[in-house]
């Protein structure tokens, strides 16, 4: 039989601030195995967690920022397959939920996610030309959506109660 196929399900936060009227993005500086990489505050999807607590977490977790979503601003999928030495090349797809909202408190004494070197705030212009140091082509196409105005409402997504009891029992 053959093993069936399950994307990775993942997060993100676009995080926008205006200054002098200018759009700027919060990023993720990091520490991949392809060396320092940009990225929105992004991670999995937890047991026992919906999408939008998913991305409240991660967002905490690697800013040291409260988030607060408050709409849905895109679904992605991506695909890509990477090198793994002596073995068949891996080959990797996420299903990205994407939500802006509210930047709230910076919780000084929390220490980022393991991996994460800072926060940074650059500009469209900034996050394009860096493109090359993008973690994800996601970044881009969740920028430029945000920046396109989609925003739909969180009343789109639904998480089943059973969810949160599997969750409860991976806990004890």
């Amino acid at each position: 039989m053959q093993e069936r196929w399950k994307p990775s399900v993942t997060v993100a936060a676009i995080i926008e601030r205006k200054v002098g009227g200018r759009s700027q993005f919060m990023l993720v500086e990091e520490f991949t195995r392809d060396g320092l990489r940009l990225n929105n505050p992004a991670g999995h999807l937890d047991p026992g967690e919906s999408p939008i607590e998913a991305c409240a977490r991660e967002a905490l977790e690697e800013t040291a920022h409260t988030f607060v979503p408050n709409a849905l601003v895109g679904v992605s999928l991506s695909r890509f397959e990477r090198p793994v030495p002596g073995q068949p090349t891996e080959d990797i797809t996420y299903l990205r939920f994407a939500f802006c909202g509210e930047l709230g408190a910076l919780q000084p004494e929390r220490s980022l996610d393991e991996g994460i070197v800072r926060t940074v705030w650059m500009s469209p212009e900034e996050i394009r030309a860096s493109a090359h140091l993008h973690r994800s082509p996601l970044l881009l196409r969740c920028m430029q959506d945000h920046l396109d105005g989609r925003r739909y409402p969180l009343e789109l997504l639904s998480t089943d109660p059973s969810v949160y009891r599997i969750g409860q029992l991976l806990a004890d």
